[in-house]
């Protein structure tokens, strides 16, 4: 990696459960047992994603995880991967991420999503009386930002804690609207090319076209999402990337999420439609021993020129997802 040295490492990280685990806990000690490892790897940031109504993900309640994951490290940023903006009055976003600013100085990320993170069902349960729209979303955003910044003359609402916090936001999309809103406002972001790789080039070349510099940032600055499986032995990496294919397999049919052991072999498991599908979905992902892993991230550093990348990695065994992290931390010499 000597040619990107500025380059930061990131974990994104989805709170999985295992289709042996009882109950949430285990996927949350998880977590926070991984948030420890790559702190003491000298990673960046470690983010949490909103979803809902999934079996197999714990992280609905991303503020109160991202508390929990503050508490148990003490330097490593930790923040939303993001938080889907349209599920929430932002008066409330305010509040949780000014409190959790005032708990964790210098420490806290709010990464902004204008999807729901769910289906349209569990979207209605989630806003109740609010419209909810992703066409908010721009006005949604803009207010936010007045709630975390200082109280402006006459401001006869604010967000306490949140007021004058400038928790730092940042943009997530796999769109070119996300891109667009993200220059505009002169935001860091955030490509979700992990499971949306389609439109990165496009998305990235349109943000930093169009980006204007503002009081947060004076020039563009991009995080792409990269799924990682990592290992001793390509072979190997291939036969523990198994359990990705069939959580994405199971994704596409509407199935559990729950993490499946790996297999020998996928054949038999999916359809050839079905694994193109999941090959797409997956197109990003640096799956190999670190011989591979460097010559891939090189590839894909030379053609984004990417600020930093967040990974994720959901692996059937824990000491398996660490040693990932361990053979990547070491390809930065």
């Amino acid at each position: 990696m000597s040619d990107h040295p500025k380059v930061a490492f990131s974990v994104l990280d989805l709170a999985s459960r295992k289709d042996t685990d009882q109950g949430p806990a285990p996927a949350l000690q998880r977590s926070l047992e991984l948030a420890q490892h790559v702190e003491r790897l000298g990673f960046t940031r470690f983010w949490v994603a909103e979803h809902h109504n999934m079996d197999a993900i714990v992280s609905s309640a991303t503020s109160l995880l991202i508390g929990y994951l503050a508490a148990g490290t003490q330097r490593i940023r930790v923040g939303a991967g993001g938080v889907m903006l349209p599920n929430h009055a932002p008066l409330v976003i305010a509040e949780q991420f000014g409190t959790l600013e005032a708990l964790y100085p210098g420490r806290i990320d709010l990464g902004l999503g204008r999807a729901p993170g769910t289906d349209p069902q569990t979207a209605r349960a989630l806003r109740k009386y609010r419209s909810g729209s992703s066409d908010d979303f721009p006005e949604d955003l803009a207010e936010l930002q007045r709630y975390l910044g200082p109280r402006a003359t006459g401001q006869q609402v604010i967000a306490m804690p949140g007021v004058d916090s400038n928790v730092p936001i940042w943009i997530l999309g796999s769109s070119l609207f996300s891109a667009q809103l993200a220059a505009e406002k002169g935001l860091p972001y955030a490509f979700a090319s992990h499971f949306a790789p389609r439109m990165m080039m496009q998305a990235i070349e349109l943000y930093r076209r169009l980006f204007k510099p503002s009081a947060v940032l004076d020039k563009p600055y991009v995080m792409l999402a990269v799924p990682l499986v990592a290992a001793d032995t390509d072979a190997r990496a291939e036969f523990l990337a198994t359990t990705t294919f069939q959580r994405i397999l199971a994704l596409i049919r509407g199935q559990s999420l729950l993490m499946r052991p790996p297999v020998e072999s996928m054949r038999g498991l999916w359809q050839p439609r079905e694994e193109q599908a999941v090959i797409e979905f997956l197109s990003m992902a640096m799956i190999g021993s670190a011989q591979t892993i460097e010559q891939k991230l090189q590839v894909l550093l030379q053609h984004t020129q990417a600020d930093e990348l967040i990974f994720t990695c959901d692996l059937y065994e824990h000491k398996d997802r660490l040693h990932s992290f361990d053979i990547l931390a070491g390809l930065r010499g």
